[in-house]
């Protein structure tokens, strides 16, 4: 396949922090060779942005981690692809997500899972984080082990409130990142490449 494929990160960041999370994603997914990483910010609901989601592979969804849940602006975001969903316009592409809050826990996991019904009800494939869990899962962890958080369906970071953008979140989180965007692009190359392979038994058959 000559054309990459595009990994979009569809994210909105409040103070800048989940903004490096998810330049970190579009990170790793760029390192993978015929990956073409498209980072979106989705404070802006153009028409840039839903055409780029429209020809992605892959979209993996970030927001902080507000009250317990995603935020407002990602919601208006969510609410706005109503119209794709009515479409089935995202049907059968990857998606994943990552978050961040000031809390270590601070119910980061249900954004995550917010994102998941939302990969689920626009009829998209689910990509978890793929890591073991690191830092306090066992007694010989450390902070700077990948996945410190102990997150299975998509990346968490931490940023201490007091710290700005520039000191935050910790270097492990982003790397977690990092793997994240790595993951999704891998997936999605053998996803499309399977997907090729079926359309060229059924044309011989």
């Amino acid at each position: 396949m000559s054309v990459p494929i595009s990994v979009v990160i569809a994210y909105h960041s409040g103070y800048g922090h989940t903004g490096r999370q998810a330049a970190a994603v579009a990170e790793g997914a760029a390192a993978v060779p015929g990956v073409l990483a498209d980072l979106r910010d989705v404070s802006t609901l153009d028409e840039g942005l839903w055409a780029a989601l429209a020809e992605a592979e892959a979209i993996v969804f970030g927001s902080p981690t507000y009250m317990g849940a995603t935020s407002a602006v990602f919601q208006r975001f969510v609410e706005a692809s109503a119209p794709v969903w009515a479409a089935r316009g995202w049907q059968g592409k990857l998606a994943a997500g990552f978050t961040n809050s000031a809390g270590v826990n601070g119910n980061k996991d249900n954004a995550l899972l917010s994102m998941t019904v939302l990969a689920a009800q626009h009829g998209m494939n689910w990509v978890p984080l793929g890591l073991l869990p690191g830092w306090i899962y066992s007694s010989g962890g450390s902070p700077e082990d990948l996945n410190r958080l102990g997150s299975f369906v998509g990346a968490m970071a931490q940023s201490p409130s007091d710290l700005g953008p520039e000191e935050s979140p910790a270097e492990a989180d982003l790397r977690t990142a990092r793997h994240l965007g790595e993951h999704v692009a891998r997936t999605a190359l053998q996803f499309v490449h399977g997907r090729e392979a079926v359309e060229a038994l059924v044309v011989t058959a």
